[in-house]
């Protein structure tokens, strides 16, 4: 098992598609969280959903 849900090169990269946030991982359950909008997106068997739709509302 790896400790990241995402690669740590591909994240570095990656950006929340509302207002470009930086994002990073958070466990249980397995989401990126933006940094600005608190919108949680699902990692799936690896792979970051990064629809608005399927975005979690901030906790």
């Amino acid at each position: 098992m790896t400790d990241h849900l995402v690669d740590p090169a591909l994240l570095a990269i990656m950006q929340c598609p509302v207002d470009a946030g930086t994002l990073s991982e958070q466990r249980e359950p397995d989401v990126l969280v933006c940094a600005d909008c608190g919108r949680r997106y699902p990692v799936r068997d690896g792979i970051p959903v990064m629809l608005v739709d399927e975005a979690l509302p901030p906790s």
